[in-house]
Formats: structure tokens, sequence, C-alpha cells
């Protein structure tokens, strides 16, 4: 199979390219570990969940699992966050905003607790019904986790949508975690700052200062969500990392290589959809997807001149899932203009919004 299928003159067909499989690679480097945690109302004791293994002759510690909403402004560092945490890339990571659109399950383990980490779309004022639906989507979600950690950008000044969740949450009568991510843009002092200002709203009981990027912090974080988690049994196997289906995190891998390319040139009302799975006796799977745009003009900017572009996306997005599926990948790539894909009740039905919000 060759990497872009051709059509008459030896260019792409209109609408199809494809990203041929490559070869194995190395999985992603441990993320380093730091401190960066201000202790607030410490009303539960943090307990040692480094390791399975109690003292000999001392009985386990309790098993702990709940569901950790990840909640902020666009941009925040959510996704990185979560992926940090689960030690593996389960949410797309992109600097347009609002990249997340749907709830994102991370299973997390630190010892015997298993810190489920809902990453959840930028919560921010929103004027189309897909934008609707996803802030109704963040705001169901933190509603249901047992907590609630707010993510805020240190590196950039408190905007109206940050202080729009600590409204609602004050309104709610919601304690949550704040998390000042991104220490390593801004001097200390300013962090000290920004945590004296959200201490003073009485809605956080404990702040802690991270990377996300680098794991700075992230220890700690971690340590003191699992000392929060309820007692109970684990809701996943703990080699688990996610409750995505892989045809769904296959579109999204895309999608996130869609607008790393195109950053600049690609409007937010894009969409991926996994159309076919096909797996080989070899062990190898072919992902064919639709790329759906809005207008005939952006569908020549993703194909690119010559399909050049559309084979270099279906290349980066092969790279990736032979990476988390561990096996070899082939990616076909669609692109169809589709006006009122952001209208239809299905397009919301696959990514779990609701149509109506």
């Amino acid at each position: 199979m060759s990497d872009v299928e051709h059509g008459q003159d030896g260019l792409p067909e209109e609408d199809t390219v494809a990203g041929a499989a490559g070869h194995d690679h190395a999985p992603d480097e441990d993320v380093p570990e730091g401190e960066g945690y201000l202790d607030g109302d410490d009303d539960v004791e943090d307990e040692d969940f480094e390791d399975d293994e109690e003292d000999e002759g001392e009985p386990l510690a309790p098993m702990r699992c709940g569901f950790v909403a990840l909640v902020g402004a666009p941009n925040a560092g959510k996704s990185t966050l979560l992926n940090a945490a689960v030690g593996s890339k389960v949410s797309i990571v992109s600097p347009k905003v609002q990249t997340t659109r749907s709830r994102v399950l991370g299973i997390g383990m630190h010892g015997r607790a298993q810190i489920l980490f809902v990453d959840l779309p930028g919560i921010f004022t929103p004027k189309k019904r897909l934008e609707r639906a996803m802030v109704a989507a963040a705001w169901n979600g933190a509603e249901e986790a047992d907590m609630v950690a707010v993510l805020v950008d240190a590196s950039r000044r408190v905007d109206d949508d940050t202080n729009g969740i600590i409204d609602r949450l004050k309104d709610s009568k919601r304690k949550a975690i704040l998390i000042l991510n991104k220490i390593d843009l801004i001097p200390y002092e300013r962090l000290l700052e920004l945590a004296a200002r959200f201490n003073e709203t009485g809605v956080f009981t404990d702040i802690f200062m991270i990377s996300a990027l680098t794991g700075d912090g992230l220890k700690d974080l971690l340590d003191k969500l699992a000392a929060r988690l309820p007692e109970g049994p684990w809701l996943f196997p703990e080699d688990q990392l996610s409750d995505m289906p892989q045809r769904l995190l296959a579109a999204e891998i895309t999608r996130e290589k869609l607008f790393l390319q195109l950053h600049q040139e690609l409007p937010y009302a894009i969409a991926v959809e996994t159309e076919a799975w096909e797996e080989f006796e070899d062990g190898s799977v072919k992902i064919s997807q639709i790329v759906y745009v809005q207008r005939p003009n952006q569908k020549a900017i993703v194909l690119g001149k010559g399909g050049s572009k559309i084979k270099s996306i279906g290349a980066a997005a092969r790279v990736e899932l032979e990476e988390i599926l561990d096996r070899r990948v082939h990616v076909m790539l669609f692109v169809k203009v589709r006006e009122d894909w952001a209208e239809k009740p299905d397009s919301y039905s696959q990514w779990g919004l609701d149509f109506n919000a």
C-alpha cells in the first residue's frame, strides 16, 4: 500500500490521502517529579500510597477510587495534566483553545488508589450551539465528580472565564482544589501573590503549584488526591488507561494533528470521524477517517498542494497511533465538505454532548 492514493496525472484524488505505516517507536520518557504544594484545609491526613505492600505484619492500606473533575478556562493545561498523571496519551493537546470537546476519562493508579481524572471542555462564555454543549458537559462532569480541581494558567492574567468558574463554585457552595499550572513560566513571587488572591475567595481547600509539562509538583498533587478519595474497590482494571473507544481515540489523535499543523489557517469548526477499522492477520490495522470541513476553501487548506498537507497529517497521526496501539497502523484520510456538521445531532452523540444544551 502506498503512502498516497493517486488519481489521474499522479496527483492525489480529491478527497483521499493515506499515511502508510512506518516503524516502531519508543515510549515516552517518565515525567520528572517535583515539589509545589501549599497546605490548605488539611482535614484529612495524607497516607503513604507509594507502595502496595505495607511492612510485614501490617494490613494493606484501603483501596480507594473516585472521580476528579479537571475544570478551567480554555488552554489552562487540563489535557497535559491528565496525560502526565495517567502516564500515557489519552487526551489531545493543542495550542488552539477549546480543543477538548467532550469528557475524557483518564485512569491513574497511585499506590492503592485509582484516580479517575475527568478532562472536561474548557469553560468560557458560549455563543454557538457546540460551545453551549461543551460548557454544559463541563459543568455536568464537575457536579458528578467526587472532587473538583480548578486549573489556572499562572503565566496569564486571571480572566473573566476563571472568575466565572469561581463565582459558580461559590454559588453552588462547592469546594475545590486549585492547581496553578505552568509555574516554570513565571517568578515564584508572582505565584505567591496569585495563591493569596485565590485563597481569599474561600472556594479552595488546597493550592498546588505545578508544571504539567515538566511534572514539577505532580507527585505532591497525586498524593493529596489519592488520600482524599473515598474508600472502595477500583472501577477499572489497573492497567487500563481510559474508557475511550479506540475508534474515537484515533479520531481525536488525527484532529490534534490537524490543529498542530494548521493552527493559524484552520478554523475551529472541523471534525474527524473514524469511518472504518479493519484488522489484518499480521496484527496491523487500517483506520479510515473522514475529516469534515464547512467550506470548499477549507478543504483545499487541509489537502494542501498536491495533497502534501493531508499526507503529512496522516503520517503524524499514524506515528502516534502506532505508539499508543503498539501495532502497525495504516491511516486513510478523506476530506469532505459538510457545511452543517455542527448542527447535526449525530455529531454531538459521538462526543457524548447534549445537542439541546
